[in-house]
């Protein structure tokens, strides 16, 4: 087994902790001695063992000697586990191949530097595109304490995310709302205005078997959300944040009794500061948001500046009609010089839709 293929399986492994290792990252690890992989492993859930340590409690024979695959930098400094470091030495690893160096500034290098130090061969940046691009929630959460926002919609080809009724169910089709719901559980919250609560009265739920539902959060400045929503019939079942202005505190007690988070925020603009949220946000450990709301709440969040990466999920339909919903309506930019540029653009086939994900340059890089 060569490099490529040792780190192509600790990918893979890495995956299964898809929105199980928030707001840890996910990582993979797989051990090869003599060509033969004698054990593998991966970050299976938040505060459990990492996936060196689970990768070596499942070698069926000594892993002396033996060759580490690693997606992320092994861990040097105690947290909720000891240092996996100390684990790779102990064990006679006598060589280790890392796919991304960590950002965390208790590891940056020293995981490294340790096992240098100690006389392991280190191999860096085998797949190290493909590790990064695992990883960029937390890459951004571990360097900024702020959720890494994706903008999630959904429109025909003539840029249409709703009939001139208003009626949006469905654009696209099955497989492309599956993937949605890989999203869900993949990422810590979904977030949405209180426009489309009133406008189609969502669940916001993941339904991939097994899965965990995220965190929803529910942008309500006026504090005008429906008793009767199904948000609120499942608010003591499922965790619900309603992110309001609204100080009145009878106005908020129908919605803690019934189980909703009640987080008050500035306003700015007539609007909720969203800076202001992502900062309480991330100091709650909310790695991570699936966007997934209207024109109004989506153009409001690029305003901010929150947002990092958008999906543009495509169907081959045409609505028509000279008063169809935008996915990001506002007042717009005033130039086409002054749009928000895009980069790093990748194009997925889903049944019959087309998913475009590009990420959203920094406003430094704009030109006013």
């Amino acid at each position: 087994m060569n490099d490529m293929e040792g780190m192509s399986l600790a990918l893979q492994l890495a995956k299964k902790g898809w929105g199980f290792a928030n707001p840890n990252p996910m990582v993979g690890a797989v051990i090869v001695k003599e060509g033969r992989v004698i054990g593998t492993g991966y970050h299976e859930r938040f505060g459990g063992p990492h996936a060196e340590i689970n990768a070596l409690a499942d070698c069926n024979e000594s892993p002396e000697g033996a060759t580490l695959y690693v997606t992320l930098e092994p861990c040097c400094h105690y947290g909720k586990t000891p240092p996996c470091t100390k684990a790779i030495l102990n064990a006679g690893i006598q060589r280790v191949v890392v796919g991304s160096q960590d950002p965390n500034p208790l590891v940056k290098g020293k995981g490294i530097r340790f096992l240098k130090e100690k006389g392991i061969a280190v191999t860096q940046g085998i797949l190290k595109q493909e590790c990064d691009r695992l990883n960029e929630v937390f890459f951004h959460f571990i360097q900024t304490g702020k959720p890494y926002v994706v903008m999630k919609y959904a429109m025909t080809m003539d840029g249409k995310t709703a009939a001139y009724t208003g009626d949006s169910k469905w654009i696209t089709g099955e497989a492309a709302r599956e993937n949605v719901h890989r999203d869900r559980l993949r990422y810590s919250a979904v977030m949405v205005g209180i426009g489309t609560v009133i406008a189609d009265d969502p669940l916001l739920t993941c339904r991939i078997e097994g899965g965990r539902n995220p965190l929803r959060i529910i942008c309500d400045t006026a504090l005008r959300l429906p008793l009767a929503s199904r948000i609120m019939a499942t608010a003591n079942e499922i965790p619900t944040l309603i992110a309001t202005s609204c100080t009145d505190l009878q106005a908020q007690q129908p919605y803690l009794k019934a189980g909703c988070q009640i987080l008050s925020l500035n306003q700015k603009d007539g609007h909720l500061d969203l800076t202001e949220l992502m900062t309480k946000l991330g100091e709650d450990k909310i790695d991570s948001i699936l966007l997934e709301g209207g024109g109004i709440l989506n153009w409001s969040a690029l305003q901010a500046g929150i947002v990092n990466k958008v999906q543009t999920y495509i169907a081959p339909k045409l609505f028509g009609g000279s008063n169809g919903k935008t996915p990001v309506a506002g007042l717009g930019v005033s130039s086409p010089e002054d749009g928000y540029l895009l980069t790093n653009t990748s194009v997925t086939y889903l049944g019959e839709d087309i998913l475009i994900e590009s990420e959203v340059k920094p406003y430094v890089y704009r030109n006013h």
